[in-house]
């Protein structure tokens, strides 16, 4: 168990959670949280949004009682966590595009930290979402509101792209990173239920076969994702 340090609302319904303590984890990576003993049942799988020597913090949106129960939780409340885990993005040389679709900036801004002089493209249906950290870490930030930030980005001027959001917007990227040859890598969302990989609740459709969300992904290659096949899973 440890402290919570700050639970602050970015948005309507986003928060930034920060956990005091020391931990690990790479960008891409997730843990799971829990901010309750027996209900809900489930704890909350977050990817790391930030990480340093004071703590961990958690952007999440604020969508059912697990959410809810998570919104609830004010400085010294207990938490209970549990990771890293999964497979983040990969180390990369050269150009990176950094491509978020609404809380698919999440994990994009702790990869921010360790690609200085890579680009983020945020894409929002709405209301921005913690947006403006990025403006710190990155050489140039470009926000959408409405629309696909897909349109916004041209992927043969990248080495590699990573990107998160909902899965209509990875696959439109996918087609348009092959189409140009650029390196895309994805981290896709899925419902989960143990967090690692014994329940099979999270597959995901490959080249390789279905494969598990929490312990083979978050992160695929873009081009391994079988994204037709994904709603038959």
């Amino acid at each position: 168990m440890a402290d919570v340090l700050s639970n602050i609302r970015v948005s309507s319904d986003c928060r930034i959670l920060t956990v005091g303590g020391q931990y690990e984890g790479r960008m891409g990576q997730f843990y799971m949280v829990r901010g309750w003993e027996l209900y809900p049942l489930l704890s909350r799988p977050l990817s790391i949004y930030d990480l340093n020597e004071a703590g961990i913090s958690f952007l999440y949106r604020v969508v059912g009682q697990g959410t809810q129960r998570l919104a609830d939780l004010r400085r010294g409340d207990r938490v209970e966590l549990n990771g890293p885990i999964g497979n983040g993005f990969p180390d990369v040389d050269g150009r990176v595009a950094l491509v978020g679709g609404g809380l698919g900036a999440a994990p994009l801004y702790f990869a921010a930290r360790q690609l200085p002089g890579s680009t983020a493209y945020l894409g929002f249906s709405g209301e921005a979402i913690a947006d403006v950290p990025f403006r710190s870490r990155c050489a140039e930030v470009i926000v959408k509101i409405g629309g696909s930030i897909v349109d916004e980005i041209e992927p043969s001027r990248f080495d590699a792209v990573f990107a998160c959001g909902p899965r209509k917007m990875l696959q439109a990227m996918a087609h348009k990173a092959q189409r140009s040859g650029a390196a895309l890598y994805v981290s896709v969302e899925s419902r989960m239920a143990c967090g690692v990989g014994a329940c099979l609740v999270c597959s995901c459709p490959t080249t390789e076969g279905s494969r598990r969300v929490c312990a083979d992904g978050p992160v695929f290659s873009g081009e391994e994702v079988r994204w037709d096949e994904w709603d038959r899973v």
